[in-house]
């Protein structure tokens, strides 16, 4: 059917009722292009589309139903989502394997939906029945930390006679329809091996054997005592290849392949990769191990010559190639093929897919992928599966799901649907996988963080997920470097040359000092994070007051040099002096920097400059001016020293914070995350660094994806536009900028003498590059609590009763916030601020 290239045209027959399908519904109803989605059946999130309508009655199945109604309801465009049912479903062994048997009936694909569709004249999204050989079903696997696939087909023997025609790198492996040959290969072999039943009759099973015992059981029951039916007449033993699995998402015109980026799912259903397969319980993309060079290279080795090889076979493949890909020490290797969208990698991807996916499933099936442009944003998304209890094994349907109201107000949020359904309007279970968080955010961590909280506000009875999704992103890694001898020396702050003790004991010696120059009400005071001055008490009628602070970079400055990267440490510069009197409740209106070089750098002082405007629009304020000196004898050749004062104003009859006579026991404590470590502490950070061995132009060890000195050069979090609103409307009652002197010395700068801040650590994630600073310089996690901010970077103290709208607006504008604890008694000369369960950064 003839579909013109108009706005408003496309009436689209989407078939499927899972998560992938609700995802595909929501980005496909942004397309300007669709009018009409029907969901066959659909969903209770496809429900929620404007665009979209559930057909209940019509089963995926039934292919004369689908093709009646698609005709009746001038349908020009068929997408077809899942396999066919029944789901994953474990079948017990006969004796104890690490690995699950499962096993699923052919894909709608395979069986020929395509076929069918295309013969009564519609425009169809996917290969054709021939083409569709490359899946009949798949079988995912993890152990140990070691992700397993195997490469299928309906006939098994297609995929594996076309990866070595077209020398595509995969496992290696043998078919057997004789026990005796297949029992003397298995003994044979050098290698840890995986076995396949391929028959289709009954589908397929698959056992990864921990020892050649069990693999010569699993043997004998597959071909001897028919465990798998006639399924196990033929027998492939595979290689069992060990590495990390990406999987990639790639639109096909036949000639012309363009893929989403690489995601990573996690298959079993426990935490650490234990436990049976299922679907997926959650996925994120993109990868660390993904590097440019790395996807270009399976581009070439892999899909290219996949698509390639299937057209010289004269079974031209159009539609959504997805392929399974193990990163081996030998190099990627292929897993397997599936001719449709993964699940759960479709709602981990389309978020940050641009452009209209419409357009490129049109380019697809006529023939032009290949004047579109295919390109997803710079930014982490994060998915999180809730499954109901019992999951992959038998679970109830029909129990009430309750999804908080906030649940999706968070920027780039999303619940996807999977097992759901509506009855009288009420949400109910009604699969395995029943919903899935999806979050997106410029880092993994913040995108982990949001799909967390997103979770969390999630509730049904049995509610299961996994809450170590990423965690291969996320773990440490070994390095040449590391030794036990050198871990045993502990480091600080004090053996990096800073000491937080004398710098505590100057500010109380110099208060008085400074007090003595008092004149009027300044409303300040040493020690506190900027000074505040009331012009009207100094006469200056209806004037606002004025808030100043003064501050600097530091020895973040080195690292901007040795990584010879300049712009991005004004930044650094401005959060430092802005975000100080954003806690006094000002205003940024106007900055001055002095950059202090050894011998004046044009090009370097331009970079550093850009920063520092990038900074004062991100704050909010204007760069007022500045002064450059040259001071060869007092700064060393190359290095340069940055400072910066900020002033602000506060309107008049606007009380300053932080409002310590308002404090009472029971106030909140709520935390907006970092960035990194932001710009103190760095002292002690280039010595761990220096002492681990890692060349600041290494691969991150908690980030692979970029360098140790980049992604310690990331900028200071600038606070300013996020909490201004929330001192318009007086919710808050005080605000410590997390800087030098880390959380135990920050906190209570702000707190009455009668109140001390209790922390609880367990309740945010701690970013990884902590983490691998305190293992690696085997620092004290008391030392760790007073000079680094361990991810939170700002501090509020709010009442019990304004949480829920400071969240609210702090979530509108982009941060993420964390109820981090709160206020109680503090004995006289107790200290301010308590960190509990500090141990969880060592987990």
């Amino acid at each position: 059917m003839e579909i013109k290239n108009e706005e408003g045209t496309l009436r689209i027959l989407l078939i499927g009722g899972g998560g992938r399908e609700h995802a595909l519904a929501w980005k496909l109803s942004q397309s300007m292009r669709v009018a009409k989605i029907f969901c066959a059946p659909g969903n209770g999130g496809t429900a929620g589309i404007s665009a979209a309508q559930n057909l209940p009655h019509l089963q995926p199945d039934n292919f004369h139903g689908l093709l009646d109604f698609a005709s009746k309801s001038m349908v020009n465009l068929v997408i077809a989502g899942p396999e066919a049912p029944p789901p994953f479903q474990a079948r017990a062994s006969a004796s104890s394997f690490a690995g699950e048997m499962l096993t699923r009936t052919p894909t709608r694909l395979v069986a020929g939906i395509e076929q069918t569709f295309r013969t009564a004249g519609f425009r169809f999204f996917g290969p054709s029945k021939l083409a569709a050989q490359l899946e009949e079903t798949e079988v995912n696997s993890h152990f140990s930390g070691v992700v397993v696939d195997s490469v299928t087909s309906e006939n098994l023997w297609y995929v594996k006679a076309l990866t070595p025609l077209h020398n595509i790198p995969t496992a290696r492996y043998r078919n057997f329809s004789n026990y005796e040959e297949a029992r003397n290969y298995l003994a044979e072999v050098d290698y840890s091996v995986v076995l396949k039943a391929t028959g289709i009759a009954a589908g397929k099973g698959v056992v990864i054997p921990s020892s050649t015992q069990e693999a010569q059981t699993a043997l004998k029951e597959m071909m001897v005592d028919k465990l798998f039916g006639s399924a196990g007449d033929e027998v492939v033993i595979e290689e069992f290849l060990e590495g990390q699995e990406l999987s990639f998402l790639s639109f096909v015109d036949g000639y012309t392949i363009k893929s989403l980026i690489p995601a990573q799912d996690h298959k079993q259903i426990f935490e650490n990769d234990q436990g049976p397969n299922t679907g997926g319980m959650g996925c994120y993309a993109p990868t660390p191990i993904a590097s440019k060079k790395l996807v270009e290279d399976i581009h070439r080795t892999i899909l290219i010559p996949t698509v390639d090889g299937i057209r010289k076979d004269r079974m031209p493949f159009k539609g959504l190639l997805f392929t399974g890909i193990m990163v081996t020490k030998d190099g990627p290797k292929t897993l397997e093929y599936n001719v449709r969208f993964g699940d759960p990698e479709t709602q981990t991807l389309l978020p940050l897919m641009e452009g209209d996916l419409a357009e490129v499933i049109l380019g697809c099936i006529d023939g032009y992928l290949d004047t579109i442009d295919v390109k997803c944003k710079a930014d982490s998304c994060v998915t999180v599966v809730a499954a109901a209890g019992g999951y992959p094994g038998s679970y109830k349907k029909g129990d009430p799901i309750t999804i908080d109201a906030k649940a999706c107000e968070a920027k780039y949020t999303h619940v996807f649907h999977a097992g759901t359904s509506r009855t009288s309007g009420a949400l109910e279970t009604a699969g395995g996988r029943v919903l899935a968080a999806t979050a997106a955010a410029p880092d993994l961590e913040s995108a982990l963080s949001k799909a967390y909280q997103t979770i969390s506000k999630i509730h049904f009875e049995g509610m299961y997920y996994r809450k170590d999704i990423a965690h291969r992103a996320l773990s440490h890694h070994s390095h040449p470097a590391s030794n036990h001898d050198r871990q045993e020396v502990s480091l600080t702050y004090a053996s990096a040359g800073v000491s937080i003790d004398a710098g505590t004991e100057l500010v109380n010696r110099i208060k008085s000092l400074a007090a003595s120059t008092r004149q009027f009400d300044t409303k300040s005071f040493i020690g506190g994070f900027g000074g505040q001055v009331d012009l009207a008490a100094a006469g200056y009628d209806q004037a606002p007051i004025i808030s100043s602070g003064v501050d600097g970079v530091g020895t973040k400055s080195r690292l901007a040099i040795r990584m010879n990267k300049h712009d991005t440490i004004g930044i650094d510069l401005v959060a430092m002096v802005a975000n100080d009197i954003l806690t006094e409740g000002a205003e940024p209106l106007w900055l001055m920097d002095t950059m202090n070089m050894h011998k004046l750098d044009v090009e370097t002082g331009v970079s550093i400059v850009e920063g520092i405007a990038n900074g004062c629009i991100q704050a909010n304020c204007n760069l007022a001016g500045g002064e450059t000196a040259e001071l060869g004898d007092i700064i060393r050749e190359g290095h340069y020293i940055l400072d910066a004062s900020c002033s602000g104003a506060l309107r008049k009859g606007r009380k300053p914070l932080p409002w310590k006579d308002d404090m009472e026991k029971g106030d909140v404590l709520l935390g907006l995350t970092s960035s990194g470590p932001h710009s103190n502490g760095y002292s002690l950070i280039h010595k761990i660094v220096e002492r681990s061995g890692f060349p600041f132009n290494s691969p991150a060890p908690w980030n692979p994806s970029t360098s140790v000195g980049l992604s310690l050069l990331t900028p200071t979090k600038i606070y300013v536009r996020a909490l201004l609103p929330l001192f318009e409307k007086d919710l808050v009652k005080g605000a410590a900028h997390i800087t030098g002197g880390g959380l135990v010395e920050n906190i209570p700068r702000i707190l009455p003498t009668g109140l001390k801040a209790e922390v609880e650590a367990r309740s945010w994630s701690v970013p990884e590059v902590f983490r691998w600073l305190k293992k690696e310089g085997n620092v004290e996690k008391e030392e760790m609590a007073r000079v680094f901010n361990m991810g939170i970077g700002m501090v509020l103290v709010v009442a019990e009763g304004h949480v829920s709208e400071v969240t609210k607006i702090l979530d509108e504008n982009g941060e993420i916030v964390v109820r981090i604890g709160g206020l109680v008694g503090r004995e006289e000369g107790g200290v301010g601020c308590v960190v509990q369960d500090m141990e969880v950064w060592d987990q």
